[in-house]
């Protein structure tokens, strides 16, 4: 006997072939990859850069000058210093970290989260921390992965507690060292550590590259307190050149915006 064909019931449409299925995403895009920019923006990221190359390495008021004539976006721009230094960070002996207290902040709300006890507790949140205490908060950390923070201080009594969350604010760039003035000594004052953090107080490290980053202000900012903080980060890193370091130390400064090129300063 021959098998009788598969046909619809009476009702129904006979199935089309190859028909996309009705939940299908219309397109694919690219995890980790940005959308194609369009023709305008194209341009535009051209003629920035060649204005940009034509100036060359410039002061550094004519760089900030030139910066504010690029802005093209609607937020207030984050004035970021870019510095290479000749150190080679496999060595020990050539590790370049610190903070730096920036004369006119940085023109952002920074979360503080000081790990303290008994009076410090106080003393911290009347400064302006945000979350201050101990055990309580490191659990809540590891229980529910809790990172609503952009600083971390703590007491040196503390440290013993705070070193299980490596794993979590290590990688983060989060973690209290003393190197980063981020560790509140036993007979400091945890209160003007706070104050310092939430005045605009930066901190930097070399990456593996040897460069150092920073945001020193908003586009927004008048030029003297931009030129006051980038001075006052740039002589900063200067002053902590390692012993180690054979040549020249600082072989370049940069600085951008958020979305602009970067412009080449001279000092």
């Amino acid at each position: 006997m021959a098998d009788t064909p598969n046909t619809p019931e009476a009702g129904q449409s006979a199935p089309v072939a190859n028909a996309p299925a009705a939940d299908a995403p219309k397109s694919r895009k690219r995890a980790g990859f940005p959308p194609k920019r369009g023709k305008k923006l194209r341009n535009i990221i051209k003629n920035q850069a060649a204005k940009v190359a034509k100036e060359g390495t410039v002061p550094l008021r004519k760089a900030l000058a030139t910066l504010k004539s690029l802005k093209r976006v609607k937020f207030d721009e984050t004035i970021e210093v870019h510095m290479k230094l000749g150190v080679d960070p496999k060595q020990a002996d050539q590790a370049v970290r610190g903070s730096v207290g920036l004369p006119h902040g940085i023109g952002k709300t920074v979360r503080i989260l000081v790990f303290c006890q008994g009076a410090d507790i106080e003393k911290a949140k009347a400064a302006g921390a945000d979350f201050a205490g101990g055990t309580e908060l490191i659990q809540k950390i590891q229980t529910e992965n809790w990172l609503d923070f952009d600083v971390v201080l703590a007491a040196q009594g503390m440290m013993g507690q705070v070193s299980r969350l490596g794993k979590v604010l290590g990688p983060r760039g989060l973690m209290p060292t003393p190197k980063a003035g981020t560790v509140v000594a036993a007979n400091g004052d945890v209160g003007s550590v706070v104050k310092e953090f939430k005045a605009g107080k930066v901190e930097y490290r070399a990456d593996s590259g040897g460069c150092v980053h920073a945001g020193v202000g908003k586009m927004s900012f008048e030029e003297d307190k931009l030129v006051d903080n980038i001075n006052a980060f740039v002589e900063q890193v200067r002053s902590v050149k390692p012993s180690g370091v054979k040549g020249n130390y600082i072989l370049s400064v940069v600085i951008s915006a958020t979305m602009s090129p970067g412009v080449r300063i001279t000092f």
